[in-house]
């Protein structure tokens, strides 16, 4: 397999494109204010280019990239240094731009030699560098070095090579090239010179045939959508699956929409959304991508491919090899694709990998950006059903989240703990110790009994929502950067925090206690914060932003502000009724602040 050379898929291993720096304010017992300042910057995404490796693709030199060699004149030719060799000598090989085409550069390229009298057999000869920056050796066939390929994406006008000639060569070699401009262009097996044997009878280069091959790509006849889109007919004649619910895909630029319509034979799909590269759907049977029956609208410049594909396992989509849709047409409008296109509802069993229409599957809508035709790792966590649904079912309006039921119940835990619990319980423990001195409840001071009941609540609350990412995923996430190890972190603080109240709360020095106390819940709280933040940013629950960042932030500083209010009144005489009114007031805007995450959370 020759991969692009530009991106066959580009793998985010980090979700995180947004600067963070955020001040947390924790007041100390006594005069001393404790500042707290976390930043938290941008983590950039790697990506994952291809890197020529392309022994695979020795054979036939075809790049499996789902589209057919041009059948334009190649742009690029070959050249040599000599015309005859003897065996062991070295020829320089030249790939470049042909003058007359104009600057059109190239990306990726494989050259080899091969028998003039048998062309389709395996490479002679070994190669060595000249532009080691940019090309690199190949093992084809039996001989190390037999072809060079490219070792990046950049743009190139030439390249050379040494050949050196084998012990037993033919009597005549020809050098071949295929050569990628971008993704979509590429020229298969573009001859070049015949080199001659010294002494041998010169063999002439054979026929030209044509270098089309056959790919897997959707041949299909693209037209203008003679409809506009719309949401009339949703659950009546049509089932429709949108986010927002409820939205219309004439009216509302923002609404990601897929119906179905069945008919005698065949199912009519309609697909709409904002996306800048492509936008799909996908027939699964479970929530999990992966083994699922795929349809692709992909743009590439100005026009829009509409492919049937497949996903084996977490791997790139591989296109259909039969054409099984037809009626296509798109539209592109205002940064909006829209695609429409037919499927019978049964194939034929030789047609591989293809769900039918007649049997129960959740939907996956999916979107994200694409290059020359080629599609990155979508951008945001896919749209998935609520529950599996008949195709060519009754019409019905389905339901939808971007956000599996476990993740938005770490959220919810996460948020309750660290925005509410752990605060109180600071608040309580901090300023209300001295008004409860001789109330008790269950034979200990009412104060200390409160702040142990919230602060054991607390670590409940964060064990559970601790575990369920790893209930969902079933081991680590690789793409949620730096929030699970800040989550690992926060979790090991909080048992230490409370084997600190078990061992040391009875130690003869109460001050190191005291200090250790503070010390280790202040770091917990501060990192939770921090984690927190990312979260709301992670694929598998992202909130909307900014506001939703914004309200966030506003629960923090408001616990920070009442911090700040008790502590300066702490400093003079004050009546205890006083910090009750604060005490009420802080936890009214505190569930305020929290309930609307809550709700955010649950219409994700």
């Amino acid at each position: 397999m020759l991969y692009d050379p530009e991106l066959s898929y580009k793998l985010d291993l980090h979700n995180l494109h947004y600067n963070l720096c955020i001040v947390l304010s924790f007041q100390m017992p006594g005069p001393h204010l404790l500042l707290v300042v976390v930043a938290v910057c941008l983590i950039k995404t790697a990506s994952g280019f291809a890197n020529g490796k392309v022994s695979p693709a020795c054979g036939d030199m075809t790049p499996q990239h789902g589209h057919d060699s041009s059948s334009k004149p190649a742009p690029y030719n070959i050249t040599l240094d000599k015309p005859t060799f003897s065996p062991g000598d070295h020829i320089t090989v030249t790939l470049r731009v042909v003058p007359t085409s104009g600057s059109i550069s190239f990306k990726g390229f494989l050259i080899e030699a091969r028998d003039a009298g048998n062309p389709d057999g395996p490479a002679v000869g070994s190669f060595s560098l000249l532009n080691p920056s940019e090309s690199q050796l190949l093992h084809c066939g039996h001989t190390q070095g037999s072809a060079v390929s490219h070792t990046s994406k950049s743009k190139k006008t030439e390249i050379q090579a040494v050949w050196e000639a084998p012990k037993n060569p033919p009597s005549g070699v020809q050098f071949m090239a295929t050569v990628v401009q971008k993704y979509k262009v590429y020229w298969v097996q573009i001859p070049g010179p015949v080199v001659s044997l010294n002494g041998a009878t010169r063999v002439p280069p054979p026929n030209p045939t044509p270098t089309t091959t056959t790919t897997a790509v959707v041949t299909t006849t693209l037209s203008a959508l003679t409809r506009p889109f719309s949401s009339e007919g949703c659950g009546r004649s049509k089932s429709c699956l949108r986010d927002p619910v409820g939205c219309d895909p004439g009216r509302d630029p923002l609404c990601f929409f897929l119906s179905f319509t069945p008919e005698a034979r065949t199912v009519l799909f309609e697909l709409s959304g904002p996306a800048h590269g492509y936008l799909s759907f996908a027939l699964s049977l479970d929530k999990w991508m992966g083994n699922d029956d795929v349809y692709l609208c992909v743009r590439d410049g100005d026009s829009v491919d509409i492919n049937a594909a497949y996903v084996s396992g977490r791997a790139h989509p591989q296109l259909a090899s039969e054409n099984v849709l037809s009626d296509t047409a798109w539209q592109l409008a205002d940064g909006v694709i829209q695609c429409r296109f037919r499927r019978d509802i049964l194939l034929p069993r030789q047609i591989e990998s293809r769900f039918s229409l007649d049997q129960s599957y959740f939907l996956f809508i999916a979107h994200g950006r694409a290059e020359d035709g080629v599609i990155y790792r979508h951008d945001r966590q896919p749209l998935i059903s609520t529950h599996q649904t008949v195709i060519t079912g009754l019409p019905e309006n389905l339901a939808g989240s971007r956000s599996p039921l476990l993740i938005k119940f770490h959220g919810v835990f996460m948020l309750v703990a660290w925005m509410t619990t752990v605060t109180t319980g600071v608040i309580i423990a901090r300023y209300f110790k001295h008004d409860w001195p001789e109330t008790r409840l269950f034979g200990r001071r009412l104060w200390f009994q409160v702040h142990r009941a919230l602060m054991t609540l607390t670590v409940l609350l964060t064990c559970v929502g601790f575990s369920l990412p790893f209930i969902y995923r079933g081991g680590w996430s690789r793409h949620a950067g730096s929030h699970p190890y800040l989550g690992c972190t926060v979790m090991a603080l909080s048992f230490i925090q409370n084997q600190l109240c078990c061992i040391l709360r009875s130690f003869h020095r109460r001050y190191i206690f005291n200090w250790m106390h503070l010390g280790t819940g202040t770091i917990a709280r501060v990192l939770a914060v921090v984690a927190i933040f990312l979260g709301i940013q992670q694929q598998a629950l992202l909130l909307p932003g900014p506001w939703s960042t914004g309200v966030l932030a506003g629960c923090v500083v408001w616990g920070v502000l009442v911090d700040l209010l008790l502590e300066f009144h702490s400093k003079v005489v004050i009546v205890s009724r006083f910090k009750k009114i604060v005490l009420a007031v802080f936890l009214v805007g505190n569930v305020g602040f929290l309930s609307v995450l809550l709700n955010t959370i649950r219409n994700v």
